[in-house]
């Protein structure tokens, strides 16, 4: 349990560059607009071709480096399989995109498909009043709001190409042959939906996607889609069950940061680091606030606009759960915002 966090690699792949952290398994990375620079990927060899764990935005330049990756280290093979661990864009955005150009099949979880097929046809000028409405009940800075509210949405589709119809859709506890290895499927929540990890029964490797980082903790976000989810309960659940198959010697290929050992220690960590988070949160509203005034005591750090979105969702992800245990009740503000406040 106490194995510390080692990192084998100290730097990443070079962009349209591969290393090979284990026989026949290459890691690269594809780059990323925002503060989060990079999603990493990893190709398996499956002999007569590859199979692609994850994908990166679809862009001109990220297609080009798919390009030059697939001309050089993949060294011409095609890319027969595309794994997607999870429907976010830094994941599936391409899969589409080399599933129509290379044959590729892709193969991922039933709601991950489901999520990202939606998305991409769900096209938007104009944000939907049930996004603003949400917005507003966090308590959005109303600068914030109101920026955000004169400019275009962000659509799924700006940054994932259209989806064929059809694929493979994996499950808990399948056992899939990849690159030389049986892997064993394992799901989690919070994060994504059906978020899957693999695991080698053969060796000691892991492929965790954003289920299991070793720097920063993945993003639990509640969106307009579904303004009462709990994904910090399903992600302590989660945690907590994968946690009892992590073992010191397992080498884990993160979607994020660099590959790591000391796999039972992070988990213990990602599961205490959020239960302080909610013991801090619940001893800040002791006094009725908003989700928007909570960013201190949940992250310890400023935030930036960059990061406002995402740390506003995660603020309203603790709410929820801390109200989903019956910690804290909510009430209406006049100008729809709730306001959270622990129970006495």
């Amino acid at each position: 349990m106490n194995s510390p966090i080692r990192f084998p690699h100290e730097e990443p792949p070079a962009e349209g560059e591969a290393i090979e952290i284990a026989e026949g398994v290459l890691w690269m990375r594809l780059p990323l607009p925002m503060k989060l620079d990079h999603v990493n990927v990893y190709a398996l060899d499956d002999g007569d071709g590859w199979t692609v764990v994850d994908t990166g935005f679809n862009s001109k330049r990220g297609r080009g480096i798919w390009e030059k990756l697939m001309a050089g280290p993949l060294k011409g093979k095609p890319v027969k399989r595309v794994l997607v661990t999870h429907h976010h864009p830094d994941h599936v955005g391409m899969a589409g995109w080399i599933q129509a150009e290379h044959g590729a099949e892709l193969w991922t979880t039933r709601t991950a498909w489901l999520f990202a097929r939606m998305l991409t046809l769900d096209v938007q000028e104009q944000w939907p009043e049930e996004t603003l409405a949400y917005y507003r009940a966090a308590g959005m800075d109303p600068a914030f709001y109101d920026k955000r509210r004169a400019e275009r949405p962000f659509n799924f589709a700006d940054v994932v190409a259209p989806m064929p119809l059809g694929f493979r859709r994996i499950k808990q506890d399948d056992i899939l042959e990849i690159g030389g290895r049986r892997w064993v499927v394992h799901i989690g929540h919070g994060h994504a939906p059906e978020h899957a990890t693999l695991w080698s029964l053969d060796d000691d490797l892991v492929l965790s996607g954003d289920q299991i980082i070793a720097s920063i903790s993945s993003n639990l976000g509640v969106y307009a889609t579904e303004p009462e989810a709990d994904p910090v309960g399903e992600w302590l659940e989660s945690c907590e069950r994968l946690s009892h198959l992590a073992e010191a010697r397992h080498l884990v290929l993160p979607g994020h940061k660099l590959p790591f050992t000391g796999l039972p220690q992070r988990m213990r960590q990602l599961i205490d680091n959020h239960y302080g988070a909610l013991e801090r949160l619940q001893g800040f509203v002791s006094e009725p606030r908003t989700a928007a005034e909570c960013f201190q005591p949940l992250f310890k750090r400023r935030i930036g606009d960059g990061e406002y979105g995402l740390a506003l969702v995660e603020a309203v992800g603790h709410l929820n759960h801390l109200l989903k245990i019956g910690a804290v009740v909510r009430e209406r503000r006049a100008d729809g915002a709730w306001l959270w406040q622990a129970v006495p």
